[in-house]
């Protein structure tokens, strides 16, 4: 008789099956793992730990993982990682190990703490992976991000994270930061001449030469093309920024071997602002050491230029007043006022001067000084020209149908006179009015801008006369005048100055100037005017003297268009004109 027993081992199959699946994960994982008791001690690795390490298992059973240490990381690092694996039973992050063979490499870890049925830790499990290839490919595209591809030099965003640092340092320690903008000299014939190749090993050279020459702290930067960015931190006093200047124009100066026959020869300028001197944001600070690089260049190149801030600011005012200016003119802010010409010794009106007046909405009725001079010789000078000249003969042909034919003159400005469109642009204006609107227009030309450029002005006056207008030499005496140059400009007609005029009874030397002009226009054959007469006294001393013709305050002040039809009704000469008039005749 037989007897037997038989016990169902499913559940230890099965735990077999396990272990036998751990132990193959185990052997034929990628990642490195190590397994350790509870007091660091290796008690396992798996041949991926030795593949990546170079330790065999045999080298480092019983030891402690800080043989892989690699002293990239400080004591605090490991003092954390253990906090966190003990109170969490996980720590996960980078770390830099080192390999039997001593390379430095970065790995992702991962340590569990592996505990019994009770939740008592026996061991722990590390499971690593390296990340070389990985970082490198970060490296990479952290380089194409922030270098320069072709001199390996900060590009414009890490120039710009630098020049940010840069700025915090320098005001928390009180010292000066210069903002350099640096362009090569000459470097585009190179690029024409030799080719592109050439001018990149020219640009790989100057980068090296710009490095070797700037501290230790300091950046050099390339924005593009042949333009570089220097930032010059923690300098004591601007003699410190000049040095190391002087020395980065002599360093990048000289011969480059392009290689084979190829040697070319260039220098650079550089623009500098000095923070906090420029107290200015950082793109502002780039343009202010720009803007002053091409001083450097139009100096004369090979040199260094320093950001001027007060012409700077006195700059960006000229222009934000120009800006007012032009919106004036397109808001309907000028207006023309007509000052009276008069024959004193006739006592009739025989004329009318142009002139400018800008009603500001918030400073009130202004003369031309307060904004002509500040669009001095520039494009928009010539437009406000234009629109004088039309409103002039649009008011000449209104007060034609009016009854009221009276010659109208117009001051033409240097820069208008210096236009060699200008003319052409009269002509095409006038062509548009009827002919005898034409002929009673007069223009008025300073003395001294026709004698910047005798012969312009000598052509310009000629060409106005062709088209039937008259010319006057305004402010005559104020200039260098000589008997050769009003010989050669044709005007018809010279205005004495009114600086003559206001102190002509008490100053025998503007007396005598004064003689002088009425001499000189009856010599050449010339009308003669004063502007600036105030008073009957003074009308008196020029009838007397032989000038008729007369402007100024105390005759009338300029007035606006509509008001001129009533002045010329109730115009009645002064009686001291009449009796000098009296005792010449």
């Amino acid at each position: 008789q037989l007897y037997g027993g038989f016990e169902d081992i499913t559940e230890r199959k099965h735990a077999e099956e396990q272990q036998q699946l751990a132990a193959s994960v185990f052997d034929h994982a990628h990642e490195g793992i190590v397994i350790t008791d509870t007091g660091g001690a290796i008690v396992d690795v798996n041949p991926a730990f030795s593949d990546i390490t170079g330790y065999l298992p045999e080298e480092v059973k019983g030891k402690n993982p800080r043989l892989l240490k690699s002293d990239q990381h400080p004591p605090e690092f490991y003092a954390e990682m253990w906090h966190t694996l003990v109170s969490d039973g996980l720590w996960r992050g980078e770390i830099w190990n080192r390999k039997k063979n001593g390379e430095v490499y970065p790995e992702l870890l991962t340590i569990s703490a592996v505990s019994d049925a009770q939740g008592k830790t026996r061991n722990y499990v590390a499971v690593f992976t390296d990340i070389t290839d990985y970082k490198e490919h970060q490296q990479h595209l952290e380089n194409l991000a922030h270098f320069d591809p072709l001199t390996q030099l900060p590009n414009r965003a890490l120039l710009s994270d630098r020049l940010q640092m840069a700025l915090a340092q320098t005001r928390r320690s009180e010292k000066l930061l210069a903002v350099c903008y640096l362009d090569l000299d000459g470097f585009k014939p190179v690029n024409d001449r030799l080719g592109h190749e050439a001018g990149d090993r020219l640009l790989v050279e100057v980068a090296k030469r710009l490095k070797k020459a700037l501290r230790e702290g300091d950046t050099v930067g390339r924005l593009g093309g042949d333009e570089f960015v220097l930032l010059l931190a923690q300098l004591d006093n601007i003699e410190m920024c000049e040095h190391t200047l002087g020395r980065v124009l002599q360093a990048i100066s000289g011969e480059y071997d392009l290689g084979g026959t190829k040697k070319v020869q260039i220098s650079g300028s550089i623009g500098v602002t000095l923070f906090p001197f420029d107290d200015a944001a950082p793109d502002m600070l780039l343009r202010h050491a720009d803007q002053a690089m091409y001083q450097a260049k139009q100096a004369g190149r090979n040199r260094y230029h320093l950001f001027d801030i007060a012409y700077d600011r006195n700059t960006r005012a000229h222009l934000e007043a120009c800006l007012r200016i032009e919106q004036a003119l397109g808001a309907g802010e000028f207006c023309l006022h007509y000052q009276p010409k008069v024959d004193l010794l006739r006592g009739e009106v025989v004329g009318l001067e142009a002139l400018i007046r800008w009603q500001h909405p918030e400073r009130g009725m202004l003369p031309p000084a307060e904004f002509l001079p500040v669009i001095d010789k520039t494009r928009f000078s010539l437009q406000l020209g234009d629109w004088v000249l039309a409103e002039v003969l649009s008011q000449m042909k209104l007060w034609q149908q009016a009854g009221i034919e009276l010659p109208v003159s117009i001051n033409i400005s240097g820069f208008n006179l210096q236009d060699h469109s200008f003319t052409e642009r009269l002509g095409d204006m006038l062509t548009s009015y009827a002919a005898a609107t034409t002929q009673k227009l007069e223009l008025e030309i300073l003395e001294t801008t026709a004698l910047e450029d005798i012969k312009r002005a000598s052509s310009v006056i000629e060409q106005c006369k062709a088209l039937g207008l008259s010319v006057a030499l305004d402010d005559f005496g104020t200039g260098y005048s000589s008997l050769t140059y009003l010989k050669r400009l044709p005007a018809d007609i010279l205005k004495i100055d009114r600086s003559f005029v206001r102190d002509m009874l008490d100053d025998p030397g503007d007396l005598a100037i004064i003689q002088g002009v009425i001499g000189l226009a009856s010599a050449f054959g010339k009308q003669v005017i004063a502007e600036g007469v105030e008073s009957g006294e003074q009308g008196a001393k020029l009838v007397e003297l032989g000038c008729h013709l007369a402007q100024g305050y105390g005759i009338c002040r300029p007035i606006p268009a509509d008001s001129i039809p009533s002045w010329l009704g109730s115009f009645t000469p002064d009686p001291c004109w009449s009796r000098h008039a009296h005792t010449r005749h």
